[in-house]
């Protein structure tokens, strides 16, 4: 058997992203037969010091300090952007146009007018086959990819609810430092872009519809944290002093919304659901919370779907198990508990013998895989640049919502 041609892989930042990236770019090909195979060749940091034990920690080849030198680099292919949101932008338009792949997490971008620009640069790319994804990594998750496949064949029927929580609790102690995360000019948003984005990917991926409206309100509890230096990363409070200069967080500590959905594909298999619209169902209404606040939520990334033959629920700290309710099965039935680890189950067939279930890493190494796939076949990975542009619309009216005193807001 021959070995693949090389997809050789620039990484740009290294902390809690970029580690959980370089161990799905390791473990994609000894897990799954991939048409090219992906070669860890550099990462670029600020720090030189950092970047070095990054590099030998993480299986790095080479390092770069400066990330327009791995952009300018013959023998990298693609682009891995793990950085905060305000440089997504600047680096994967530049990447783009140097004729490299590229994979950037999200958020997208820290705006919609950085975003749209980053969606121009990757549509001229595509023309010339250089593609672009956005790292919605949840997508990955095999309850989560069920979810999908069980709408998309009509067993929900018409969707009518949706319900969307992303519980964490690490900012709850209010002696914990600031971080870039708190800061607006290098996250965009607090709870909402960082994880309620999240959320309203999983949504509008897993009915198929758009959100095209909300009404929001935002909260920031603690406006104030010491500062103890460059924290990068979740958790770790570490020691601060009292007494130590404060910083002001400029980001929401939480984020609540209401939101109408378009309709969509929602019709896919249905009938006899609620029509408003010229005889086609009317979109599903949805209600979001985004919070890093929730004592003893340490990553409840919650989806629930109703629709009119059925209902599906999803917790990431349950994240093995899709519950369903099949209304045809009789009120008596309730949901049944579905173990996602069968062969048939999305991506589960390469890994354990059946009942042996996944982690969060696991989410990454599927997006590698099929972001390769995709490169290799010539085609448009998802989610796109444009589909990550859509989520920061979202992530925009509910801004605009919650400082215009919860008005409704179109998207």
């Amino acid at each position: 058997m021959s070995t693949p041609p090389p997809l050789r892989i620039g990484m740009i930042g290294y902390a809690f992203m970029g580690a959980a990236h370089s161990h799905a770019w390791r473990t994609a090909p000894r897990f799954f037969d991939l048409p090219l195979e992906p070669q860890l060749t550099a990462v670029a940091g600020r720090s030189a010091t950092g970047v070095r034990e990054a590099a030998a920690k993480l299986g790095w080849a080479s390092t770069e300090t400066d990330w327009r030198r791995l952009i300018e680099r013959d023998d990298i292919d693609l682009i891995d952007i793990c950085t905060p949101g305000d440089t997504h932008a600047e680096i994967a338009i530049a990447a783009l146009n140097a004729g490299k792949h590229v994979l950037c997490e999200k958020p997208l971008a820290n705006s919609v007018s950085e975003a749209e620009r980053m969606v121009e640069a990757a549509t001229a790319a595509a023309a010339k086959g250089v593609f672009s994804m956005c790292g919605f990594t949840y997508r990955r998750t095999p309850a989560l990819a069920l979810a999908k496949r069980l709408i998309e064949q009509g067993r929900l029927g018409s969707i009518r609810h949706v319900r969307a929580q992303y519980l964490q609790d690490w900012l709850s102690d209010e002696t914990a430092p600031m971080t870039w995360r708190l800061d607006k000019s290098k996250s965009g948003s607090g709870s909402l872009g960082d994880i309620g984005a999240h959320s309203i990917d999983a949504a509008q991926w897993v009915t198929g519809q758009k959100i095209n409206g909300v009404s929001a309100l935002l909260e920031t509890f603690v406006p104030e944290r010491p500062l103890a230096g460059d924290l990068v990363g979740l958790g770790g409070h570490g020691d601060v002093d009292a007494n130590a200069p404060r910083g002001q967080v400029t980001v929401d500590d939480a984020a609540i919304f209401s939101a109408r959905f378009d309709g969509g594909a929602a019709s896919a298999g249905a009938s006899n659901g609620s029509a408003s619209n010229g005889g086609q169902p009317a979109g599903a209404i949805g209600v979001f919370e985004a919070t890093r606040y929730a004592l003893g939520r340490k990553n409840a990334m919650r989806l629930e779907v109703n629709g009119t033959k059925g209902s599906l629920a999803f917790d990431f700290e349950d994240m093995n198990v899709l519950s369903f309710y099949d209304a045809a099965e009789g009120p008596d039935s309730g949901f049944r508990r579905i173990m996602v680890t069968e062969p048939e189950h999305p991506y589960v067939g390469n890994w354990w013998p059946t009942g042996h279930g996944l982690g969060y890493e696991h989410g990454f190494t599927h997006q590698a895989v099929d972001l390769v796939h995709a490169i290799a076949e010539q085609r448009q990975p998802e989610p796109s640049f444009a589909a990550a542009l859509q989520v920061q619309r979202v992530l925009a009216a509910v801004e605009a919502s919650a400082a215009a005193a919860s008005r409704w807001q179109t998207v």
